[in-house]
């Protein structure tokens, strides 16, 4: 398939943006779980888990902004999420947000994979994307040993 490098570019911005956007959603629900647990349990998330996904969604943005700037393409506002209603709790925020985060995932490593960020990226691009890729690394085992041990 041949595409320009146009083409190429903002089908790199649109993958970007879809895991920015389960970025927003995985904030949004551990935002919630925050709320429903103790201090010391909600320390205990924050450190683990909220701060990666943060660090993350945060990095995604100046990867797509900066890249948008660069290629003089428009850039695209990210309004905040919302994580709606979970019945499970504090547990059912942390198992949709660990599910965002491997969406975000999927979507950021599908990219790489097509090998775009090469074709039609820069240095700036690939090493922002292998950033955010390396901050929610750790996020799947760490929601799960803290949901483990939740309430013990």
């Amino acid at each position: 398939m041949t595409y320009s490098q146009a083409e190429g570019r903002q089908e790199v911005l649109d993958g970007l943006a879809e895991a920015i956007d389960a970025l927003g959603f995985a904030l949004a629900c551990l935002g919630e779980a925050y709320e429903l647990l103790d201090e010391t349990s909600g320390d205990h998330l924050d450190d683990a888990v909220f701060r990666p996904v943060r660090t993350a969604y945060g990095r995604a943005k100046r990867t797509h902004s900066g890249f948008s700037q660069r290629h003089g393409l428009p850039e695209r506002a990210f309004p905040e999420a919302n994580a709606g209603v979970s019945p499970a709790g504090a547990p059912g925020f942390i198992e949709l947000a660990l599910g965002a985060v491997e969406e975000a995932e999927l979507t950021l490593s599908s990219l790489q994979d097509t090998m775009l960020p090469v074709e039609v990226g820069d240095a700036e691009l690939r090493s922002g994307l292998a950033s955010v890729r390396e901050s929610i690394a750790p996020v799947a085992a760490d929601a799960r040993e803290f949901s483990r041990t939740l309430g013990r």
